[in-house]
């Protein structure tokens, strides 16, 4: 019986360096994000998590090194076509509009991942092909209920979610979060281990987060970043067993 291939890698890096003069923040980081799982990065303070999700979305050029997306080599490619090919740090698009629906935020996402300006949003706000793509974000970020009610009432579990939603509206094909439970209660960062539970079932995601837990009941995989370079890469299982993981750290953290 042959053995079954593994799905191809939606995202992968090759030696990615960012230097800032004679600081060395992300080295030579090569990695591999499959379809319909989790991704995680984690590390110390400092490690260069957040210019590694900065130079996978564009937002900042790498001096060595390349990202390929779904095959293609988009290493000089501009955050804007990054994002319309599918790779999407959430807040790139998620300028929310306070006096707007959340239905109506969720649609101007659309539109503006679909190249059509806001200039004509009246119109466009209309349109049953955007209206429906909206919608289908709000279902599956929880926020249907409130689909009418002005962003402005949110709370801020809420608006986190809100900020999902208008990512998922411009139909990315894998999304980079960057602590998306930071400042949530316990009970928020619960309901959104949850969605991104479901989530993970239609999309890859890259996920910066320091809730331990929270990692480790999403991740299919785990990458750990210490002085910008990734000294283990693996399941759950193997980082948490992993020693020197532990002891550089997860330290005597258990977890479940």
């Amino acid at each position: 019986m042959s053995a079954v291939a593994s799905p191809a890698p939606l995202l992968r890096t090759q030696g990615l360096v960012k230097r800032y003069g004679g600081l060395l923040v992300t080295d030579a980081v090569s990695m591999e994000v499959l379809p319909n799982q989790v991704h995680a990065i984690i590390g110390p303070n400092g490690a260069g998590k957040t210019t590694l999700i900065n130079q996978l979305s564009g937002e900042i050029g790498s001096n060595e090194g390349t990202v390929w997306f779904e095959g293609r080599d988009v290493t000089s490619l501009p955050v804007s076509a990054r994002a319309r090919q599918g790779l999407l740090r959430s807040y790139q698009i998620t300028s929310i509009f306070e006096d707007f629906t959340v239905l109506e935020n969720a649609t101007f996402a659309a539109m503006g991942a679909r190249g059509k300006g806001l200039r004509f949003w009246r119109p466009m706000l209309a349109d049953g092909e955007l209206h429906g793509v909206a919608q289908k974000a709000l279902v599956d970020t929880g926020l249907a209920a409130r689909a009418d009610d002005a962003a402005s009432a949110l709370g801020y579990g809420e608006r986190r979610q809100l900020e999902l939603a208008m990512a998922l509206a411009a139909s990315p094909k894998v999304l980079l979060l960057d602590e998306p439970m930071a400042g949530m209660s316990v009970q928020e960062s619960v309901a959104v281990v949850a969605l991104l539970q479901r989530l993970k079932r239609d999309y890859a995601i890259v996920l910066i987060e320091h809730d331990m837990q929270a990692v480790f009941a999403l991740a299919d995989r785990i990458s750990v970043l210490v002085y910008g370079r990734v000294v283990a890469s693996g399941t759950p299982d193997e980082i948490r067993q992993d020693p020197e993981v532990r002891r550089a750290y997860l330290g005597d953290e258990e977890i479940a």
